[in-house]
């Protein structure tokens, strides 16, 4: 079975000022393998950095700046003092607060100390739109931006004014796909984990999981239906934090609750853990054109497969018939039914083989290293690293604190 939802779409012509980029990156030398960079990588603040629970692009933040640390790079994080990153913290909060999500004078006032020292920095990867925005009017060091969300009428709107000066990133190529025009993306950079922190167990477990937030877009309710038409245990880690999660938990999900499943909230990593390397397979009944599921990855890392239903980047995610069965997401309760046993009969090695070969941390940095460079050899007005100078950060020999609000 092949599930293609990726919309077909022309697209757009660069804008003169990217075209003036492209035209300095192909010209530009590609700068040593081995030269270390100053590299600042902003964090909203609203999740530590890893985070200890929920929080997918703080962990993937959190696996990018630790392994380039390892690496030989000098890597600041824009984050708050309660993470626990190897890279050289600038905090501007004590603490995370997810509860404040959303308050864009807290974010603003956070993200704008990036731009404060733009110049002590070779390359900001900005994972914040907010600070995004900032750094294509204030900032000639280079920007990158991860886009981590779906496209909204919103984000549309600021990156259509920014991307001819930001450089924006995909996280799969569905996501691309779908960019609006006017918008230019320029690159394409799938997730990757860090597969030391997901041992893998050859040995089948007797109940089905689920992992994800409690919502219709990730359908625990459709997990729970699927797990009892076959008899069948379900353990669920269900982030249940937000006032639409409560509800959606009161009115779907807690209705369906038996003896039969387990709920185990806001689980942490070890919990998470558990959870993958127990199961017999993963349900991922996604009902959204989600830009990249992280969950299933590292399902398939802890050598468990996957049933999901083929939405947004799942196609990429799930290799269809190696690490899991990909159902088409109009077919509904029976095809998921249906495709439990068969994903089961897969290779628990090979589901692993498929995240050591497309979804590791070390791929993940390769990729962004290589857009980091040619950025920087396109970006003569910034002094390489190796000119001689110190960041400010380093200079202070401790984190920067502020009172954002």
């Amino acid at each position: 079975m092949q599930v293609d939802l990726r919309p077909t779409r022309t697209p757009a012509r660069p804008s003169p000022a990217r075209q003036a980029l492209a035209a300095r990156v192909r010209r530009a030398p590609t700068p040593r393998a081995h030269d270390p960079l100053r590299i600042l990588l902003v964090a909203a603040p609203w999740y530590p950095v890893p985070p200890p629970r929920y929080g997918g692009t703080e962990q993937v933040i959190g696996v990018l700046a630790d392994h380039l640390v390892a690496r030989g790079h000098d890597v600041t994080v824009l984050t708050t003092r309660d993470s626990t990153t190897t890279a050289r913290r600038w905090a501007t909060r004590d603490h995370a607060d997810p509860t404040r999500l959303g308050n864009w004078a807290i974010e603003c006032a956070h993200v704008v100390h990036a731009y404060r020292e733009r110049g002590d920095f070779d390359i900001i990867h900005d994972h914040t739109l907010v600070g995004a925005a900032i750094g294509a009017c204030a900032s000639s060091t280079p920007v990158v931006h991860t886009l981590h969300g779906e496209w909204t009428d919103e984000t549309t709107a600021v990156c259509r004014e920014i991307s001819d000066r930001v450089n924006l990133v995909a996280i799969s190529r569905d996501q691309a796909a779908r960019t609006p025009d006017g918008i230019e993306v320029a690159a394409t950079i799938h997730n990757g984990i860090d597969l030391s922190r997901f041992p893998m167990t050859t040995t089948t477990g007797d109940h089905l999981a689920f992992l994800g937030r409690c919502g219709a877009d990730k359908a625990p309710d459709l997990a729970i239906r699927v797990a009892r038409r076959l008899g069948r245990r379900l353990v669920m880690g269900i982030k249940i934090n937000e006032p639409s999660e409560w509800d959606y938990w009161r009115e779907r999900v807690e209705p369906l609750l038996g003896d039969d499943v387990e709920v185990i909230q806001n689980a942490d990593h070890d919990q998470k853990v558990a959870i993958l390397t127990g199961a017999s397979c993963l349900l991922f009944p996604i009902q959204w054109p989600e830009p990249f599921g992280l969950v299933p990855v590292e399902a398939n890392a802890c050598g468990t497969p996957v049933v999901a239903c083929a939405n947004g980047a799942t196609p990429e995610v799930v290799a269809h018939g190696r690490s899991g069965i990909l159902v088409d997401p109009d077919d509904g309760l029976e095809a998921l039914v249906a495709a439990v046993p068969r994903a089961e009969a897969l290779d628990r090695q090979a589901c692993r083989d498929h995240v050591e070969e497309a979804f590791s941390a070390e791929r993940m940095v390769d990729d962004h290293l290589a857009l980091y460079r040619r950025l920087v050899a396109a970006n003569p007005g910034v002094p390489a690293s190796g000119d001689g100078r110190t960041s400010a950060v380093a200079r202070q020999g401790h984190l920067r604190m502020t009172d954002a609000g």
